[in-house]
């Protein structure tokens, strides 16, 4: 099933933003109801539970509303991937490709991740995969974190563009809750 949470109902399309092109899923009215928000936040939890999560990864900036919560509520530490610049210590760097252009992620070289850690990556999207691929690849080349160790969640999964396909087929998991197909 595509939305078995009823979500999509609280998921914007707006047309040619950031670029002409793109169909732009935005989430602000979901994270402006509360009764969507709290059961996105809940079933993301569950999802993070029901894998023996030991940690959270999210990338900046939307997935940061959902992993904050996971944390909270599972008592796990909060790994940040952030864009360049923006962390305050010395940092691992991984490039990669968007649907439409080039960009880095970095993870702080003294975050508290171990090989056998068992780590929820956080997004609000996953269309072309680069991104939760890019910071998987921090954790399994930086850290030593097993591919199979790592879960990639997303509130929405947009199939058509291949990346739900890509991070599967790279070996790490992947779990969204809204599915937008053509």
């Amino acid at each position: 099933m595509n939305d078995p949470l009823k979500l999509k109902q609280y998921i914007r399309t707006v047309d040619d933003f950031p670029i002409d092109g793109i169909k732009f899923r935005d989430i602000t009215s979901l994270i402006e109801t509360p009764e969507a928000f709290v059961e996105t936040c809940d079933e993301l939890t569950k999802m993070s539970k029901s894998f023996n999560a030991t940690s959270v990864a999210s990338i900046e900036s939307r997935g940061f509303i959902f992993a904050g919560s996971i944390a909270k509520d599972l008592s796990l530490p909060f790994i940040l991937a952030r864009k360049p610049g923006k962390l305050p210590n010395k940092t691992f760097v991984k490039e990669f490709e968007l649907e439409y252009g080039r960009t880095s992620i970095e993870i702080q070289k003294n975050t508290m991740v171990s090989e056998s850690d068992r780590v929820v990556i956080v997004d609000d999207l996953v269309a072309t995969g680069g991104t939760a691929i890019a910071c998987a690849e921090l954790l399994t080349e930086n850290f030593n974190v097993k591919k199979e160790n790592i879960l990639i969640l997303a509130v929405i999964d947009l199939p058509d563009l291949g990346g739900s396909r890509l991070i599967a087929d790279q070996g790490y998991g992947i779990e969204t809750l809204v599915r937008y197909t053509s």
